[in-house]
């Protein structure tokens, strides 16, 4: 007979130092998150236009979607307790603030979910990945929290009924902005390195372009006749030279100087109601972040096609090479294609 023997725990892989260390990383990431939640919104509320917490650019929206994207759904304590500490000293009261956060925490876990569902990858480097930001993460999903958000405001006598979707329109711009221009520029910023061999007219190019962005912002949304249009190049210019990395920082500026002339009312936006003021400031921005997203996420679709294409020439290069050697050197040269990288470096 063979002795019963009873079958080992799997053995803990890295012990308890390494458990440890996980610990803290996680614990660090979900203070950071809390940090860079409140820093944001007090910075957001600087533009407020409802009752002193309901702003057309919440960048705490963007923040959460990123860590929740790069770091996983355990961020979620981090998010309600920034969401909390951020609306418990604006009120009205605590069950209504309670509500609120639930709301301002629910939206990027649902749009986080989505995004997900959808396959996106945070390169951003594919338009459907891109166009997945823009509609799942942002028009979408930031629905949740300005409906419950705003119902809250008004179920507890905060606002009338009337001032609902005024209230709303503002909430909901304020939610999908901070999606579409703070997540973009926080996946980017990730992936930026210093370009190997990058001119200094390379440097003096990108000085230029968000120089150029800021001063045609200011134009544009500071005249009374309608200049909006002046900062499509600047988006342009910065998509095909400089992708994502250009691309966000471009639409940041021209996103925060036009609703900084929205909340003082200047420019285009003089002399209209809220609700009004908020639809032109939604299709702005939004045509700002879909414009950037798309066009820089196409070029780098087409340098990845260019790419893909070189390294296949270079193969079939190799295998000519062995079967006609002497014309190898021709055969190089008729199938050598021009990096998209080299390119975007000059």
């Amino acid at each position: 007979m063979h002795a019963l023997v009873a079958p080992q725990a799997p053995r803990e892989t890295g012990g308890p130092r390494l458990r440890l260390r996980r610990q803290a990383v996680v614990a660090l990431r979900l203070a950071v998150v809390v940090a860079a939640y409140y820093g944001s919104a007090k910075l957001g509320l600087e533009q407020q236009l409802v009752r002193g917490q309901v702003t057309p650019f919440w960048p705490p929206t963007g923040i959460a979607l990123v860590a929740l994207l790069l770091w996983g759904l355990r961020m979620w304590p981090a998010i309600a307790i920034g969401a909390f500490v951020v609306n418990v000293t604006l009120g009205p009261s605590i069950l209504p603030v309670l509500a609120i956060v639930a709301g301002n925490t629910i939206a990027p876990v649902c749009a986080c979910l989505l995004l997900r569902r959808a396959r996106f990858r945070p390169a951003l480097d594919r338009l459907q990945d891109a166009m997945a930001l823009v509609f799942l993460g942002a028009l979408v999903g930031m629905l949740i929290s300005a409906t419950i958000g705003t119902g809250v405001l008004v179920a507890s006598d905060a606002l009338t009924a009337d001032d609902f979707w005024p209230t709303w329109s503002v909430w909901w711009t304020g939610d999908a902005m901070g999606v579409l221009v703070i997540a973009p520029l926080l996946l980017a910023a990730r992936t930026v390195h210093r370009p190997a061999g990058a001119s200094a007219l390379r440097w003096v190019e990108a000085v230029a372009l968000l120089a150029g962005t800021t001063v045609a912002s200011f134009v544009a949304t500071r005249s009374s006749l309608n200049l909006l249009f002046l900062v499509v190049p600047f988006l342009v210019w910065a998509a095909f030279r400089f992708q994502l990395p250009g691309a966000a920082p471009v639409a940041l500026i021209t996103s925060v100087v036009a609703i900084s002339a929205g909340a003082a009312d200047v420019g285009p936006f003089a002399d209209q109601d809220l609700l009004a003021k908020m639809v032109i400031l939604q299709a702005f921005n939004g045509t700002v972040a879909l414009t950037s997203l798309l066009l820089s996420a196409t070029i780098a679709e087409r340098n990845q096609t260019v790419r893909a294409l070189r390294e296949a020439c270079e193969r079939l290069t190799d295998a000519l090479s062995r079967l006609v050697p002497d014309q190898a050197v021709d055969h190089r040269r008729a199938l050598r294609l021009e990096d998209p990288d080299e390119e975007t470096r000059r």
